[in-house]
């Protein structure tokens, strides 16, 4: 355990305010903290405190701790035998051995082998999504890449006999989730407005569960598919198999994990290649020379250096996971903090992301910095790091792998000129705020950024686009 001893003469790093700054504006509200206090601070409402740990010394503390630590994706769990209870206990809910045992029980629907049989879902949609796609039009590709990963989320998951209703779990995954983070404050803090709605949560689970559980019994009586609920269906270790309760909760939070945060994550990397011409020009220079203009097999996908340097440094940038927290479980120390049992932490990727110790000129989209760029674990965190690092990382990677040389073989992208990009965290996550608007032509090898206006401007420098914008001025 990390112990900093503190100089009593020294006031602690704590900003008294209001604590619904940090729900209303988490970038904001962490970037004011860092930029205070340092790596450790604290947001106090009278004797209510929300801890703040950033940079990579602290994300090591924090999440290598895990026995200290607990992971709390979702604040409001519900009464012992309510739906919420059972729909918030997946992987991303659970801790010490409980966590340990379940993780080994699913990682057999996140092995190489698993994630190769999802390969041809992952074609299906895209080439779905790409069929509506008219040369000479405008595509919402916030709402495009949405959209595609709903329906592949819920086909892999839940599988392809019924794509109806996995799509419609999917749905209601989707809305659960957005009503958790929604009401999540009221963990920490007393809201009439929060409290109020707590029935409304409480309501939509019990519909959800139904739902789950209801597909749940189609697979324990028929046959299975190569989707992840049959595969964990059939999971066993030497304490058992998972139970329904078990399975409602895993997939819930699966479900959860995966679909907007591979969303945003598609979205932000096609919007920044579009605003860096010379990057996308380097890009389209390796896909021609390394693919047949088709879908990628997994093999070519892995020997495509440029893209994965792309994909790293917009993950850098724009991390789909902003935050994270954890719940201390025990008395430590953080800093200067002593903190008691059941104090709230927060650390963030975002913020360690746009450190300028860790990387140089850290506002800039430079996917060439990972040349010789090896940051460790803990600088560089988009999935997480340590026992928790996100078990879904792989797929994640593979479908970006796959789908954007998909569309960028076929398509070129040209923002909108003079159209808005605005992003915010909402449920964890920086999501685009506003449609992200953008010309759909043939692909032709000639690429041209175009300013665009909105708050994308106080996340990453778009340098290129900007000096064309000043020279026209």
């Amino acid at each position: 355990m990390l112990t900093v001893h503190h100089d009593d003469a020294l006031p602690l790093p704590i900003t008294h305010g209001n604590l619904f700054d940090f729900p209303n504006d988490p970038l904001a509200c962490m970037r004011k903290l860092q930029q205070q206090h340092g790596s450790v601070a604290a947001l106090q409402q009278d004797g209510t405190k929300i801890y703040f740990a950033f940079g990579p010394e602290y994300n090591h503390q924090v999440l290598s701790d895990s026995q200290t630590y607990h992971s709390r994706f979702f604040a409001i769990r519900g009464s012992r035998n309510s739906s919420q209870r059972r729909l918030t206990s997946g992987l991303l809910s659970m801790n010490g051995d409980e966590h340990k045992q379940q993780r080994r029980m699913v990682m057999d629907a996140f092995l190489k082998k698993a994630i190769q049989g999802y390969l041809p879902a992952i074609k299906l949609h895209v080439e779905q999504m790409l069929a509506d796609w008219q040369p000479g039009k405008e595509r919402d590709i916030a709402r495009d890449m949405t959209e595609f990963m709903l329906r592949l989320t819920s086909s892999i998951l839940f599988g392809m006999n019924n794509p109806d209703l996995a799509y419609r779990i999917g749905r209601m995954i989707d809305h659960w989730v957005h009503l958790n983070h929604e009401l999540g404050m009221g963990a920490y803090i007393s809201s009439p407005e929060i409290s109020g709605r707590y029935d409304e949560l409480l309501d939509f689970a019990n519909e959800l569960e139904v739902e789950i559980a209801s597909l749940i019994r189609q697979r324990r009586t028929g046959t299975g598919g190569p989707d992840m609920l049959s595969m964990i269906l059939q999971a066993h270790d030497d304490q058992g198999s998972i139970s329904d309760d078990q399975l409602v909760g895993q997939a819930a939070l699966i479900f959860a994990a995966a679909h907007l945060t591979t969303a945003h994550s598609l979205t932000w990397t096609l919007f920044l290649i579009a605003q860096h011409p010379s990057v996308m020009q380097g890009l389209h220079a390796e896909l021609r020379s390394q693919l047949s203009g088709g879908f990628p097999t997994w093999d070519a996908a892995e020997k495509l250096p440029v893209m994965e340097r792309i994909i790293k440094e917009s993950m850098r940038v724009l991390p789909a996971s902003a935050y994270s927290q954890r719940m201390t479980m025990q008395p430590t120390q953080l800093g200067p903090f002593p903190l008691p049992c059941q104090s709230g932490v927060i650390f963030s990727q975002f913020i360690t992301h746009h450190l300028p110790e860790l990387y140089p000129d850290p506002e800039a989209f430079r996917p060439e910095r990972w040349l010789d760029l090896n940051p460790s674990p803990y600088a560089y965190l988009p999935f997480g790091a340590g026992s928790r690092m996100c078990i879904g990382a792989p797929l994640a990677m593979l479908i970006m792998k796959t789908v954007l040389p998909t569309i960028l073989q076929r398509f070129k992208l040209t923002s909108v000129p003079y159209s808005e990009v605005s992003g915010k965290v909402i449920s964890t996550m920086l999501s685009p705020t506003c449609p992200i608007q953008m010309h759909i032509d043939p692909q032709d090898g000639e690429f041209e950024s175009q300013p665009v206006v909105g708050n994308i401007h106080t996340l990453v420098t778009l340098q290129e686009a900007q000096r064309r914008l000043h020279r026209a001025a």
